[in-house]
């Protein structure tokens, strides 16, 4: 039960976070993967983040380039755009007020 509501949870943020990884240069799927759990997101499948980059690039947050490689499969590489930097620091705003009065409401409640 705790695992299905951690997975909902981060449905919710996503988008957010692939966008985070992105802020110190371009990268692709499976460093961006590597990255979240790393973070402690835990392991995040292609299935999921394939369609969250791709509906990332189709909103115009992110440009993806497909590069050749010299040994083994090419990679798309994923940057953010100037939109998806302004959509980050947007949205990171209202998921840290929205974090804040969940955080307040549960303390709220211990207290009682």
């Amino acid at each position: 039960m705790a695992a299905d509501r951690r997975s909902s949870w981060l449905k919710g943020v996503l988008d957010l976070l692939v966008l985070s990884c992105l802020t110190g240069g371009e990268s692709y799927g499976y460093e961006i993967s590597k990255a979240l759990a790393g973070a402690g997101v835990g392991d995040i499948k292609g299935g999921t983040l394939y369609p969250v980059l791709n509906r990332l690039e189709e909103a115009g947050l992110v440009v993806g380039e497909f590069r050749a490689a010299e040994r083994g499969p090419g990679r798309r590489y994923y940057r953010l755009t100037d939109e998806g930097r302004r959509r980050l620091a947007t949205e990171s705003g209202n998921w840290l007020e929205f974090h804040t009065t969940v955080r307040n409401i549960l303390r709220t409640e211990e207290a009682s």
